[in-house]
């Protein structure tokens, strides 16, 4: 994976999470700048491309099967959008998911992961899921 080729940020969000989905570390630090910063759905953040990447790692080992399907993706800028599911053996980590990712030229400096609740969904300007 080249991490140094642009198709735009929609684009390097989805080489992103492929990578995620292979568990590929190496292909993530090529996409991540260096100051890149990970929050998860509660608000924890990690700083910095190497702290991420460690992070990644110990997740990889504690969840082997985790995968993240994307079934939208809206750009504005350099913010992408993204609506989906995450399927994963820990019930805790599967089920519905919603998506944002801040790109920098080629890079990713903020992959945030949101619970899918109407408030998450109003604030990033989504569709209400049916009820």
């Amino acid at each position: 994976m080249d991490g140094a080729a642009s198709g735009g940020p929609v684009d390097v969000v989805v080489r992103f999470n492929d990578c995620i989905n292979a568990q590929d570390v190496d292909g993530l630090a090529l996409l991540m700048s260096e100051d890149h910063v990970f929050v998860d759905s509660a608000g924890s953040r990690t700083g910095g491309r190497q702290a991420c990447l460690e992070a990644w790692r110990g997740f990889f080992a504690a969840f082997p099967d985790y995968r993240n399907v994307f079934t939208s993706l809206r750009s504005e800028g350099d913010l992408v959008t993204v609506e989906g599911h995450s399927v994963c053996t820990e019930p805790a980590l599967a089920g519905p998911a919603l998506w944002t990712a801040r790109a920098t030229g080629n890079r990713l400096a903020e992959w945030r992961v949101h619970e899918d609740s109407p408030a998450n969904r109003t604030r990033l300007d989504l569709p209400l899921r049916p009820a």
